[in-house]
Order: C-alpha cells, then sequence, then structure tokens
C-alpha cells in the first residue's frame, strides 16, 4: 500500500480516466431496457400512422349530426362496421354512418366519430342493433341508428401524425430505455436497437468469519452483508450484478475465485482485506495480480491506496487480466464499503454504461441537529442523513462508526463535511449527496 494519502477527488479522477464506455451492440428490444442507445431514431412512419377513433361508435359526417338532440336525433343509415385491423373500408356518404371500435380506422368521408353512449345504439334494428366485439363484425351491416347530439369535425379521431410524424427524431442518442422508451420504439417498428450494454458487475466478499444468510452462526462468525448490499447497488445502478459467496481468507483461493469471474465481468468488486491486518488477503493475493487471467499482462496491477477520507480510508484499484478487467478494492466494514461504493464504483458503472452525468445529485441544506458536528482534521467525512427537500434541511442518522448499519438503512443522502472543517454547527450549510 502506498504511504502517499490521496483525496477523495483525486482518487475518483485516477478511476474514471481509466474507466472507458463499453462497445456499442445491437439488441433486441426486451434486452436493451436499461441500456444506453448511442445513435439517434427517427420516425420511419407517422405515429398513428391513419387516423382512427377513440371510441366505440360511429363514424359520421359533421353534417348529418348537427342539431341533433334527444328530442330530436340525426336518424343515419348504418352501411357497415369497421373493427381494428380492418382493410377495406365502406365509404360514408350524406346520411350514413359506419359502426367503429377503438383503435379501428376512420373510414372515408367520415370526419368524426359519435360514441355508442350518444346513440340509441342502433335500436331501431337490423344488423346495427347489437354492438360486436371487433374482429367480429358482419360484412354489409345495415340498419339505422339514432345520434342525440352534435360532433365536431375531428371529435374522438386520434389523427395521423398527431403523435409524432414520419422523420421526427424520437429518440436521442444518450437516452436511457426504460419501458416508455422501449414501447416507443416497438410502436413505430424498431425490433432492435444499438446501444451500450449494461455492465457485467461481479461483486465478492471476503472473510473467514462471513457466513451467509440462512445459516446458522458460529461463535466469532457474522452475516455477510456486504456482497448482497453491493450487489443491489449495482443493480440499482444499472449494471448486471451477480454476487459470489464470500471468500475466505486464503490468498490462493480468492485468487482462484477471482480468475474464475473474469470471463462474465466488466468490471470486478471486492469488499474487505484491503487494511493492514495480517489476514487481509486481498493485497496478499493481488500483490503480483500481472498474472491473474493471464500470466505478466503489461500494465496489469492493483494500486492499494490511503485516501483522506472517513469512513473508508483503505482502498484499492486497478485491472486484472488480458482485457484489463478494472477491479475496484473497498474496505470490509459495512458502512465503509457502501460509501465507498456509492463514491467510486457507482460513477465507474456509470462511465461504462456511456452516460454523460455519472455522479449522484449533490444539494445544500441546513444542518438540523441538537448539537455540532466533530470531524477530524484533514479528512472528508461523509455521515448518513435524512434529507427534508420542503425545508431545505438534512438531519445526521446515527453514528460516524463504519458499523452502524442500521442507521444505514434508515438514511437518503450523505453529509458532507470537508477536509478543512473539525466541526459543523447546527444551522449552518453542508453539501448533501442524495441517495434516492
Amino acid at each position: 500500500m502506498s504511504s502517499t494519502i490521496w483525496s477523495v477527488d483525486d482518487h475518483l479522477e485516477d478511476i474514471l480516466a481509466a474507466i472507458r464506455p463499453l462497445d456499442p451492440i445491437e439488441l433486441q428490444l426486451p434486452d436493451a431496457q436499461g441500456c444506453v442507445l448511442v445513435e439517434d431514431v427517427t420516425v420511419p412512419v407517422a405515429l398513428p400512422p391513419f387516423d382512427n377513433s377513440s371510441m366505440d361508435g360511429y363514424a359520421v359526417r359533421v353534417a348529418d349530426v348537427a342539431g341533433a338532440s334527444e328530442e330530436f336525433p340525426a336518424v343515419l343509415t348504418v352501411i357497415g362496421d369497421v373493427a381494428a385491423g380492418s382493410g377495406e373500408l365502406p365509404t360514408v356518404g350524406p346520411g350514413q354512418a359506419a359502426r367503429i371500435m377503438t383503435g379501428a380506422p376512420l373510414p372515408p368521408g367520415a370526419e368524426a366519430v359519435v360514441p355508442v353512449e350518444w346513440t340509441d345504439g342502433g335500436a331501431g334494428g337490423g344488423a346495427a342493433s347489437t354492438m360486436r366485439p371487433a374482429g367480429e363484425a358482419p360484412e354489409g351491416a345495415s340498419g339505422e341508428v339514432r345520434v342525440h347530439r352534435p360532433a365536431q369535425e375531428g371529435a374522438h379521431v386520434r389523427a395521423g401524425g398527431s403523435d409524432v410524424q414520419a422523420g421526427d427524431l424520437a429518440l436521442a442518442a444518450g437516452t436511457v430505455l426504460g419501458p416508455p422508451q422501449i414501447g416507443l420504439l416497438a410502436a413505430i417498428g424498431r425490433g432492435t436497437v444499438r446501444v451500450r450494454p449494461r455492465p457485467r458487475v461481479v461483486v465478492l466478499s471476503t472473510g473467514s468469519e462471513l457466513v451467509q444468510p440462512g445459516e446458522k452462526l458460529a461463535e466469532g462468525q457474522i452475516y455477510d452483508s456486504n456482497s448482497f448490499a453491493l450487489a443491489a447497488a449495482a443493480r440499482d445502478a444499472g449494471a448486471i450484478s451477480y454476487r459470489v459467496g464470500a471468500v475466505t481468507d486464503d490468498a490462493e483461493t480468492l485468487r482462484a475465485t477471482i480468475e474464475d469471474q473474469l470471463i462474465r465481468a466488466d468490471l470486478l468488486v471486492t469488499t474487505g482485506g484491503v487494511s493492514v491486518g495480517a489476514y487481509d488477503v486481498v493485497k496478499e493475493a493481488l500483490a503480483s495480480v500481472g498474472d491473474v487471467g493471464d500470466e505478466d499482462v503489461p500494465g496489469s496491477g492493483i494500486d492499494f491506496r490511503k485516501l483522506a477520507m472517513q469512513p473508508g480510508k483503505p482502498q484499492g484499484f486497478g485491472s486484472i487480466g488480458r482485457d484489463h478487467t478494472p477491479l475496484l478494492a473497498l474496505p470490509g466494514n459495512p458502512v465503509s464499503s457502501y460509501v465507498s461504493f456509492e463514491l467510486f464504483v457507482r460513477p465507474a458503472i456509470r462511465t461504462l454504461m456511456g452516460l454523460p452525468d455519472v455522479h449522484r445529485p449533490k444539494v445544500r441544506a441546513a444542518l438540523k441537529a441538537d448539537k455540532a458536528l466533530s470531524s477530524p482534521a484533514g479528512k472528508r467525512q461523509f455521515l448518513r442523513g435524512t434529507y427534508d427537500a420542503g425545508a431545505g434541511s438534512v438531519t445526521p442518522v446515527g453514528g460516524s462508526g463504519s458499523h452502524l448499519i442500521a442507521a444505514l438503512a434508515q438514511a437518503d443522502c450523505l453529509i458532507i463535511v470537508p477536509e478543512t472543517d473539525t466541526s459543523v454547527e447546527p444551522g449552518a450549510e453542508v453539501d448533501v449527496v442524495l441517495l434516492g
């Protein structure tokens, strides 16, 4: 481990300078969710592609229903039915109407749709007397319908191109594809799209004392929470995450585990074993990391550092294997590992995705506390807190201990105390990193 004390900003800058966005690939729409678009997508066909009805009812000419009322309804001849997906359409002439279903194309001659609730439903007799489901309408339907209200031109009609026109920009490069964006791509006929894939992040924790949740604890053992929390954090950041069960404090076992995981990793994250203890196996296992995955790969290696921050002083960063897969080694205390993830791993994941803004939002807020907060000189402290946007204030949650995971679970932000401050008085403004 280097004796140099790194600042938080310099360590993050070093990480992001070494991370490159993943190469674009073509994916089917269901597989593209959460990915970042790398091309502008234009609309090939207007949406909707034709005028269509927004209601079940009757397609009519405006002049034929002008002045219609309950007392003096307009009586129209029903010339046929138009269902969604209909091809050949009847032409609506003077004094005529076509029964129409929601989503069906507006037939020639018709200018508006009157909802079935504005009519007698064709109760005058003939084939028009009963509304049928779309797809079950008989050809050559006839009869009469009485319309009790007038309709303006375009009433209950979704005009062709009213959503987007052919040639319009549907989605710009850099868009993250969520459900609405996937729906739009499908609506304009795109079956595949070119994106940067979601990064594959492998998370593994180290420690012979760690037991998987659901198993029985023996003397001196604790449950492995870090790998679960960080794998969830990786998914929250947009990655595909793989959690590896805790590895015992054995350097060769850890090296073999990491080597096995390289095949499915765009980024590796370890937690634990990076400080100065006798059993800090991550440093031992990766001391000559150039031969992990591939012997003596130039440029491979992990640099273990001390950072001027609390919690999270010990950190490691570098690359391993033939493909120079980035690896971030985080401390093992639960709060330290999570804070470190938010500060360093999340921005790395977002950079791999090709996002322009990789950082959590930051705001200024007034400190709401009963007493002043103390902070070690020369270290940037990150305290857990709850943020009240309405009041513009932030309240500390729990203490500064790096083991206080219950307090972390109650927090929705991190309160930053700068390296130059050793105390912060109640009411003072502080920087707040929003985690929600």
